[in-house]
């Protein structure tokens, strides 16, 4: 890339499930699962991306696939390093002639440590200079939401590991919670209903296709009734088996993780100040993040809070262009609540 990489700017949206990568001027360049394949033996990184994801489940014993972020934060500091310095790499080419300037989301509720540790992998991936931002305040600027304005604007950023509820306003975050419950909670609580219920073991991967397919939050009319085939292994025989799987059973499941999102929505509304309240009855709460496409989501919390709620245009990217309207914009937010000074 040479020279042209001058002032270059990068966001990246490290999540649990996924990173997306924005360069300036290009827009989202990278959208990839945060897995890594590993040998054993070895210590050698075999498969990153799309390609580890492949192998969850399906490894031999020397070769192990992981996830090393867990619920919004880092597990696994090694690899997630190696992990974000090979997608850097990938998405913008290795041969900086400088070094760019990195933007990373993190959870609203991550600790100290957590945070320290994040900042260091993103320096020691490459970056000339590495700024934190909480996720709420990302995915309402790549929603297109007006946060610099003095009216209320109300977020819920369903993440792979995390969801972050924030109701934010002149350019920062009044209040929030966040909640360690997102899509890979939502996988969990369907493995376990299959388990429980059928008393069948499935895969993860097989989870987040039975999520996708005919998962419902707000069960209604023909959706209810769809179903599909599951395959895994009995727990009694020990044999192969497959079952019928329907959208009702989904929405069984999921009805724990998705109460507690619900209750947190609501505690993030009793301590609104009234003033943003009242703008937000007018706005609306806007739904960010993969989880966001959880079929009915909005109908549920909609009829629970009783007011409208809307999906972002795309709310899987949304963070991820946040964080690159974010850089285009430090000189704004710099003191603002929910960004972070930039790793020295």
């Amino acid at each position: 890339m040479g020279i042209f990489n001058v002032g270059m700017d990068i966001g990246v949206d490290l999540g649990t499930a996924s990173i997306l990568i924005y360069v300036k001027g290009k827009g989202i360049v990278l959208n990839e699962p945060s897995v890594v394949a590993i040998d054993q033996k070895e210590g050698n990184i075999i498969a990153i991306g799309e390609e580890a994801r492949k192998m969850l489940g399906r490894t031999p014993g020397n070769i192990i696939a992981i996830r090393p972020l867990r619920d919004g934060v880092i597990a696994d500091y090694d690899t997630t390093e190696r992990m974000l310095r090979y997608f850097i790499n990938k998405a913008c080419g290795s041969n900086w002639f400088f070094k760019p300037r990195v933007m990373v989301c993190i959870p609203s509720g991550v600790t100290g440590v957590e945070e320290r540790a994040v900042r260091q992998a993103a320096m020691q991936s490459g970056a000339r200079q590495a700024f934190l931002m909480e996720e709420p305040l990302a995915a309402a600027l790549g929603a297109g939401l007006d946060v610099a304005a003095p009216g209320g604007s109300m977020v819920v950023d369903i993440g792979g590991g995390t969801t972050d509820i924030a109701v934010l306003s002149l350019g920062g975050i009044v209040c929030s919670k966040s909640l360690r419950i997102g899509g890979d909670k939502f996988d969990d609580y369907i493995v376990r209903y299959i388990r429980r219920t059928y008393s069948l073991l499935i895969g993860e991967r097989c989870a987040e296709e039975l999520k996708i397919n005919v998962g419902t939050a707000f069960p209604r009319g023909l959706a209810e009734n769809k179903v599909v085939e599951v395959r895994g292994r009995d727990l009694i025989t020990g044999l192969p088996k497959a079952i019928s799987f329907s959208a009702h059973e989904s929405f069984e499941a999921l009805q724990e993780p998705l109460e507690s999102i619900i209750c947190t929505v609501k505690e993030v509304l009793e301590i609104t100040p009234p003033e943003l309240a009242a703008d937000i009855i007018d706005k609306g709460i806007v739904l960010t993040g993969g989880g966001a496409l959880l079929d009915g989501l909005d109908m549920l919390i909609s009829s629970e809070t009783g007011l409208p709620v809307h999906i972002a245009e795309d709310p899987i990217s949304c963070v991820a262009c946040g964080t690159g309207k974010a850089l285009a914009q430090i000189h704004l937010l710099r003191n603002a609540k929910g960004f972070a000074r930039k790793a020295l």
